[in-house]
């Protein structure tokens, strides 16, 4: 007879927007709910949506969210009987689930001996491929002996290139490498089990061959205590960046019913030979011959998990309540069925054009899009701060076909609004209107194939954000007469000095980062003419609020949301969003990351990983010379020229802020 283990107050071991989730289907459950919170997060939605909140520490991970103790306190002092590890951070440590267990607590996922059995890379392997389950060729060994660079570096030769790095408590592309020559190993090495070690707290790696152009498949799976298990199909997760994935669907264009049958099949037998309970993943690769091959087992609820629950009907975290208290699962096999088709995007805050860099700073404006599923922890003013993960929002949309669905997210991704720092919004619009993912062949290699057309400026779109940019500097220093539209709250706003008729005035300003020159001509009342890059246009103000402006320009109405600070401007405009600074004041002017006067400078606040070289060393333009962590990720930061370095001005384990000098070089002659 199993037993039940009933719990009334649940504290969830996270943050963010899969705090909030938690938290909504807890609530509409009757669950109490405890949040948990670091230094940084101290006003965060997920903090002021719980019932009770309990602080755990200093910003870093390592000092909060992964402070076993911590946490374990906190659901002591709270009167919590049921914890809730969402994902990341601590979802599969099998020694927090452990302690939760000691200390009496009510661990909603698996068994500390499931996670330590399929939560780590190289154990899952072994049992897999025990269990006749196909597995890509590599090597895997916990033993310290066999986690030296010497050891290593032979196995991959054994292997053959190219061979994948991966951490073996790792997870969201973290920990993670793919080395295409033996002069790259030990670099890749050094970095990968770097940042698996501040990541999860463990370095150890295994290896694997590395496929060409795979698909990623994974299966959803359930299990409870009664001895059912059941999958609820696959998500196609092939659409990625640094090993990290951006875009997710089901039911995956490359799976058909009897692949998924099989593949089904053998995730549920997996997840029963090691007598799991709760949510789990599979990952499987699948090659152009529809052979698939085991990855690793993810131990928890996925962040792509509303994919699934948009063509189930299903919820997921119920079902992982349900479960954790000891009721058998609600439905049998045959019983899930699936409509229609949906896909995720998960929207980060990072730089595209720049490698993908991590972002930190604040949100100024945020408006999810109507009529899709947005999974956020975001308001206007919002901080992101730079000690955890990069993703700060999930959009969903679901339709009756694949066409459908993609048509509706390109909508919602236009409508959206993000201001104040940095995204991969028009990269992921991109992305979807790229005809090789319309046609459902996107592969893991899409985004590093096509990454040129994906990254290519749209100049036209750049031409008009000059434009709306320029008059919006001018209209917005006060409230032209001529657009004095009202503000969100009705009133409307205090005239303004207009510029003198027919006396032109030059603008110089910044647009994400790039120069641009303009000259403004007021011709009559709200009537201007631009000059940009040798063009006139013409432009005739029509109303401008608190927060957004509308004007025609040659023609054509155009309608912009805005957010100013000072010389900052941040305009969403046509599904894109731009960062502009008013440079017409010399003064203003910035330097970039790096020039050529020999100066590194921090990309993004984070923490120094490696100082790679010192004073007095030669170094050549283009070689790492600094490793920061940031945002759960390792930037490296190279020499911009070709010298001598001067001097160093930080050290490893320091905190940095974005911007600040970090390395001189004095330039050779």
């Amino acid at each position: 007879m199993t037993q039940a283990t009933p719990f009334h107050k649940i504290l969830v071991a996270n943050r963010g927007e899969i705090a909030l989730r938690v938290m909504r289907t807890a609530h509409a459950l009757g669950y109490r709910t405890v949040a948990v919170y670091s230094e940084a997060d101290a006003g965060a939605p997920h903090v002021l949506a719980a019932d009770e909140a309990v602080a755990i520490g200093a910003a870093p991970p390592a000092q909060s969210y992964l402070n076993i103790g911590a946490l374990i306190e906190a659901a002591r002092a709270s009167g919590a009987d049921a914890v809730h590890p969402g994902y990341g951070f601590l979802a599969e440590n099998a020694a927090f689930a452990q302690a939760c267990h000691d200390a009496g607590l009510v661990f909603i996922g698996p068994s500390p001996q499931a996670i330590r059995a399929m939560g780590d890379k190289a154990g899952a392997k072994r049992l897999m491929a025990a269990a006749g389950v196909p597995c890509i060729p590599g090597f895997q060994s916990e033993n310290p002996a066999d986690q030296t660079p010497e050891r290593l570096t032979a196995e991959a030769a054994r292997i053959g290139y190219p061979v994948m790095i991966k951490a073996t408590a790792g997870g969201g592309g973290r920990g993670m490498r793919r080395v295409d020559a033996p002069g790259d190993f030990a670099a890749a090495l050094r970095s990968a089990q770097s940042e698996a070690q501040h990541a999860f707290g463990d370095a150890t790696v295994i290896l694997e061959r590395a496929l060409e152009s795979p698909r990623h498949i994974e299966i959803q799976v359930f299990a409870d205590r009664h001895g059912q298990a059941l999958h609820l199909g696959e998500r196609d997760c092939s659409v990625q960046r640094r090993h990290q994935k951006l875009i997710e669907e089901a039911p995956s264009p490359a799976v058909d019913e009897a692949l998924r049958a099989a593949m089904g099949a053998t995730a549920v037998a997996a997840v029963r030979a090691i007598g799991y309970e709760g949510a789990g993943t599979l990952e499987f690769l699948l090659d152009e011959q529809g052979r698939y091959y085991f990855m690793e087992m993810n131990t928890r609820l996925q962040v792509e998990h509303p994919v699934t629950e948009a063509l189930t009907g299903l919820d997921l975290v119920a079902w992982q309540l349900r479960v954790a208290a000891g009721e058998p699962l609600p439905l049998q096999q045959h019983e899930i069925g699936f409509q229609g088709h949906a896909i995720e995007v998960r929207l980060c805050a990072e730089d595209a054009a720049r490698g993908f860099m991590p972002c930190s700073g604040t949100v100024q404006r945020w408006q999810p899009p109507p009529g899709l599923r947005v999974e956020h922890a975001l308001c206007d003013g919002a901080a992101v701060p730079p000690h955890y993960d990069s993703m700060i929002a999930k959009l969903v949309a679901h339709g009756p076909t694949r066409a459908d669905a993609r048509r509706r997210l390109l909508r919602g991704l236009h409508e959206l609004v993000a201001l104040g720092l940095p995204t991969n919004q028009s990269f992921l619009a991109r992305c979807l209107e790229h005809p090789g993912f319309a046609a459902g062949a996107a592969t893991t290699d899409f985004i590093t194939r096509h990454q040129d057309e994906l990254l290519r400026t749209d100049d036209t779109a750049q031409r008009q954000a000059s434009l709306l940019a320029a008059w919006l500097l001018r209209a917005t220093q006060g409230a032209d007469p001529a657009v004095h539209g009202p503000h969100a709250d009705g009133q409307r706003s205090a005239p303004a000095p207009t510029l003198t008729h027919g006396l032109p005035v030059g603008l110089r300003l910044a647009l994400n980062g790039e120069d641009h020159a303009l000259r403004l001509t007021e011709r009559a009342p709200g009537r201007f003419e631009l000059a940009l890059a040798g063009a006139l246009h013409e432009l005739q103000a029509v109303a401008v609020d608190a927060h957004q402006a509308r004007c025609i320009i040659d023609g054509v109405m155009r309608r912009v949301i805005f957010h100013r600070d000072g010389a900052q401007l941040w305009l969403a405009h046509d599904g894109q969003a731009h960062a502009v600074e008013d440079r017409t004041c010399a003064a203003t002017a910035r330097r970039g990351e790096a020039g050529g006067d020999g100066r590194v400078r921090a990309a993004m606040s984070g923490r120094v990983v490696a100082v790679l070289v010192a004073p007095g060393e030669a170094v050549q333009a283009g070689q790492a010379v600094l490793t920061l962590e940031a945002m759960k990720m390792e930037h490296a930061h190279h020499a911009p020229v070709a010298g001598v370095v001067a001097a160093l001005h930080a050290a490893a384990g320091d905190q940095v802020a974005a911007g600040r000098v970090v390395v001189e070089i004095n330039p050779a002659a």
